[in-house]
C-alpha cells in the first residue's frame, strides 16, 4: 500500500527484524533453488544453507563477480547457470553488453523501480518520459515496471531521436522524466532553443555522472531530481531521498561492502566493492560482486527510512595491474594484510623509475618494530613473485577510497 511519505511500511521497518526476515528469505530461497542451479550449488559447496543466519556466516561463501559472468554464461548459456527458471518461463530475455544476457521475471515491479520513483516525487496517474533504452537491454523495461507499478503513464521514449522525443514531450506533458542526467539536460536545451517550455517536475536520473554543476542546472530548471544505483542484474539497488544524504538500500536485497579481490567485508565507513544477494526465486543471485565501489554511511536516513545507506558510487573495483609483464591483483595484497593483523590499511604503489616498473608497498602500523619491513618485503615477494619496497606510515595516513593497488605510472 503507498502511504504518502513512504511506498510502504518495509521502509520504515526495525533494522534488527529487516535482517532476521532477508535471512530467513534466503535459506528459504537457497533451498527452493538448489537443486535446479548449478551456479548456486558450486558456490555453496561445502556450506550448510542452513548456517547462513547472519552476514558474519554470509562471508563464508565466495563472491561471483561481474567481471566473471562473460565467461560463465560462455561455458552454461545463457545464464551461467544461475537461474531455475527455464527460458520460456521468463518474461523477457534481455542482452547488455558483452554479450551478457539477463533473465526478466513475471512478477509485477521484478526490478525493484517503483520504490525509487517514489522516493522521486513520482505518482499515480503521472505522465512520465523514460528515455532509458528499450532495444535490448534491461533499462527501459526496468523503469517502466516501476512506473507501471505506481499507476503511471509511460512514453516509451528510448534513446535518441530527440527532436521527435521533443515533440512529444511538447504535446503530451510529461511531469516525470527517467533516464540519463545528460540526456535530460540535451532535452532541455532542444526545448529552450525551440522556446518550447520544460513541463518536466521530477526526475530519476542514473547510468552517468550527474556533477553539482549539472544538478544546479536542473534545479534551475524547475526540476526535482533525484539518483538511483541500478545494475542490469539487480535492478535499483539503492536510490537517493529527499533528505539528499547518500543512497538507501532498496529492500529485499543484503548488501556489503568488501575489500577488493576478497571475500572479505571492510568495516562500516571504509570504501571497498558493493556485493549484493538478490532474493528473487528467479534470478537468486548469492554475494554478486557488482565492481563498483561505494562506503557504508552511518546511521539512518534523515527521511526515516531505515535500511543502509551507500554513499553513492566511488568508482571501479577491478584493480588488477600488470607489472613487469605479470598480473598483480587485489586479492594477493589482501593476503599479506591477513599474515599481519596488526596492519591498518595496505596500498601498492606502481610507478617508472629508469624505465622500469617499480612497486612499493604502503603500510600503515601504530609502531614498526626493526624487522617489519623486511618481513614485509618477503611476503610481497612471495605474493607477486617480484621485488619491491616496503614503507611503513602511520595510521589513517592512507586514504579511504577503496584502491588496494595504485598505478601511477605516466600514460604513454
Amino acid at each position: 500500500m503507498v502511504t504518502n511519505a513512504y511506498y510502504d511500511a518495509g521502509e520504515t521497518q526495525d533494522p534488527a527484524a529487516r535482517e532476521a526476515a532477508l535471512f530467513a528469505q534466503l535459506r528459504s530461497l537457497i533451498d527452493a533453488a538448489l537443486s535446479a542451479t548449478p551456479a548456486l550449488r558450486r558456490q555453496l559447496e561445502g556450506i550448510a544453507p542452513d548456517s547462513l543466519i547472519d552476514r558474519t556466516a554470509l562471508q563464508q561463501v565466495p563472491v561471483i563477480r561481474k567481471s566473471e559472468l562473460l565467461a560463465l554464461q560462455t561455458e552454461n548459456p545463457p545464464f551461467a547457470g544461475l537461474t531455475p527458471t527455464r527460458p520460456g518461463a521468463l518474461k523477457r530475455l534481455l542482452v547488455s553488453p558483452g554479450p551478457i544476457f539477463d533473465p526478466e521475471g513475471r512478477s509485477d515491479d521484478w526490478w525493484g523501480s517503483a520504490r525509487a520513483l517514489f522516493a522521486s516525487g513520482m505518482r499515480g496517474e503521472d505522465v512520465v518520459h523514460n528515455a532509458f533504452s528499450y532495444h535490448l537491454t534491461p533499462g527501459g523495461h526496468m523503469m517502466e515496471a516501476g512506473a507501471h507499478a505506481l499507476g503511471c503513464a509511460v512514453i516509451p521514449a528510448g534513446v535518441g531521436n530527440t527532436e521527435q522525443q521533443v515533440e512529444a514531450i511538447t504535446v503530451l506533458k510529461p511531469t516525470g522524466y527517467i533516464g540519463t542526467p545528460d540526456f535530460l539536460k540535451i532535452l532541455l536545451d532542444r526545448m529552450a532553443a525551440s522556446g518550447a517550455a520544460s513541463p518536466f517536475r521530477h526526475a530519476l536520473v542514473s547510468g552517468a555522472a550527474f556533477p553539482a554543476t549539472l544538478q544546479q542546472e536542473i534545479v534551475n530548471a524547475g526540476i526535482d531530481a533525484y539518483q538511483a544505483y541500478a545494475t542490469a542484474e539487480l535492478g535499483v539497488a539503492a536510490y537517493e531521498t529527499a533528505a539528499r544524504s547518500g543512497l538507501v538500500v532498496n529492500e529485499g536485497l543484503i548488501v556489503e561492502i568488501v575489500r577488493p579481490g576478497t571475500n572479505e567485508t571492510v568495516p562500516d565507513g571504509d570504501v571497498g566493492e558493493v556485493v549484493v544477494t538478490r532474493l528473487s526465486p528467479e534470478y537468486p543471485l548469492l554475494r554478486f560482486g557488482t565492481g563498483d565501489l561505494s562506503r557504508v554511511l552511518p546511521g539512518p536516513s534523515a527521511c526515516g527510512r531505515t535500511n543502509m545507506r551507500l554513499a553513492g558510487w566511488m568508482g571501479r573495483a577491478d584493480q588488477r595491474t600488470k607489472i613487469k609483464g605479470m598480473f598483480v591483483d587485489p586479492a594477493q595484497i589482501a593476503a599479506i594484510g591477513r599474515k599481519f593483523p596488526a596492519l591498518g590499511r595496505l596500498r601498492l604503489v606502481v610507478s617508472r623509475q629508469a624505465e622500469q616498473d617499480v612497486m612499493l608497498l604502503k603500510a600503515e602500523a601504530g609502531s614498526a618494530n626493526g624487522g617489519l619491513q623486511a618481513e614485509l618485503e618477503a611476503a610481497l615477494q612471495a605474493a607477486t613473485k617480484m621485488r619491491g619496497g616496503v614503507e611503513i606510515v602511520a595510521p589513517g595516513t592512507l586514504p579511504n577510497d577503496g584502491k588496494v593497488i595504485a598505478d601511477e605510472r605516466p600514460i604513454e
